[in-house]
């Protein structure tokens, strides 16, 4: 009863307000509406939060997550008043969906990297290059370019959680070194996977639409290469000159640690033979990959408990528990605010006028340098939906630009984001800021690339 009257309240209290830019189809257009405002000034408040999270000292997960829940507030009760509640509802459901295949491949993904940590793998692949007598500068350049081609095959997000653990164990007297690496990482991983149709989320959803073929993704490769070359190039010269300490004895992995690398690959191996294969979504493919990890854990118990060797044992729920929650709540808050601006009509409209006004060239560079800010993964999607008429070689462009456009910012990319709550207190949104012109030249070098490298393409 209390219910069925607060819905008749909210129904008389929005149909008093200001209705214009609602049309009552199949869609609505809410960006000039009253909710619509309300909606775009919460997530610019909420986004400067997250931009001051060093000053504030507030998580970054909790501004976005406020923001968010008051959109889809707002867009429940304008799609009431208006007797449209089954569309939101519906796109709820849909963004409840992209995030729920995220959260599940992110949690497979951080445990397996939990796990190769508490294995001490990468203590002793630190060890095994500061015996190479490799310096920092060398390491440097080493792990980005590990970096690029790992998000080729990985996932640009796997890739940076994988290499930032490397970087943090290799830095960990050079808190310098593990800064500029880290964006190192973070540039290198996004420009490895803008070309593969695995190495992004939006360069799957690319090759899903048919826009680009599985091998016409390799024209990318070269401007690729350039986005992370150039601010690698300029950033070198800040890296230290020393070497890392040298160890004081040999660091010995845990046993099975190579057990665990197998599995990792096995896993990675069975979320693309789901999605390609079998036409399921990776992320149950990665779950399979979790229960690979528990049987190995359930042996090394009991094999651990017979010999009394304290190494040998996995628990491998603690490693789930130790997955950065800032991180993953981010993410929500993010998917969810983006995806309820775009219910709201915010990112059709911005797709409209910059396709109409401004032609595909200029549009596709200012969407890339929009996804340093917003998402890439909303935007991409909005671009397909609007499918403007485009030759090859600007559905590559735009391949690109939301691929690498991300690096510029921290918060850009799921690589950037992921990278902070993994090193948290030493890679942060101020320290990443401080070299984003160096990353934005790397970005116009990589268009100046493709468009001189694909020119037979436009």
């Amino acid at each position: 009863m209390a219910g069925r009257l607060l819905a008749r309240c909210a129904g008389a209290f929005c149909a008093a307000l200001p209705q214009r830019g609602v049309k009552r189809g199949w869609r609505m257009d809410l960006s000039g509406h009253w909710a619509g405002l309300c909606a775009l000034g919460l997530f610019c408040v909420a986004y400067v939060l997250v931009i001051f999270e060093d000053i504030t000292g507030m998580a970054k997960s909790k501004p976005v997550l406020l923001a968010a829940g008051l959109i889809w507030a707002l867009i429940g009760v304008a799609f009431a008043a208006t007797g449209q509640s089954a569309l939101a509802h519906d796109a709820a459901l849909g963004v409840i969906e992209e995030y729920g295949e995220l959260f599940l491949f992110l949690i497979v993904a951080v445990t397996y990297v939990n796990t190769l940590e508490e294995r001490r793998a990468f203590e002793a692949l630190r060890g095994v290059l500061v015996r190479a007598g490799l310096s920092y500068r060398q390491l440097f350049a080493l792990t980005g370019v590990l970096a690029f081609f790992l998000s080729g095959v990985l996932d640009n997000l796997t890739t940076a959680l994988v290499m930032g653990a490397v970087v943090m164990a290799l830095g960990r007297d050079s808190a310098k070194f593990t800064v500029v690496s880290c964006i190192s990482v973070v540039v290198a991983a996004n420009a490895g996977g803008a070309f593969s149709p695995f190495g992004d989320i939006t360069t799957l959803m690319v090759w899903q639409h048919g826009k680009v073929q599985f091998f016409e993704f390799f024209a990318l490769f070269v401007p690729s290469v350039v986005n992370w070359a150039v601010p690698a190039l300029i950033m070198i010269w800040a890296v230290p000159k020393g070497r890392p300490a040298a160890e004081q004895g040999r660091v010995r992995a845990k046993p099975a640690m190579w057990g665990v690398v197998t599995l990792f690959a096995a896993t990675i191996a069975t979320s693309v033979v789901f999605k390609n294969a079998l036409g399921l979504p990776p992320a149950l493919g990665m779950m399979l990959g979790l229960g690979y990890l528990q049987a190995l854990a359930y042996g090394l118990r009991l094999t651990g408990g017979r010999r009394g060797d304290a190494d040998m044992v996995l628990d491998s729920f603690a490693q789930v528990q130790r997955v950065e929650w800032d991180t993953l709540l981010f993410f929500f808050g993010i998917i969810f605010a983006v995806g309820g601006l775009g219910v709201l009509g915010y990112l059709a409209l911005a797709s409209q006028v910059l396709y109409a006004g401004l032609g595909p060239l200029a549009a596709n560079i200012l969407i890339g340098a929009l996804s340093a800010v917003v998402d890439n993964i909303p935007l991409m999607y909005a671009v397909l939906k609007m499918d403007p008429a485009m030759s090859h070689g600007h559905w590559l462009l735009i391949t690109l630009t939301c691929g690498v456009g991300g690096s510029i910012l921290s918060i850009g990319s799921a690589a950037g984001v992921a990278l902070m709550g993994q090193a948290r207190g030493v890679y942060t949104f101020g320290a990443h800021l401080r070299w984003a012109w160096a990353v934005g030249l790397g970005y116009g070098a990589a268009i100046a690339a493709h468009l001189w490298w694909n020119a037979a393409l436009f």
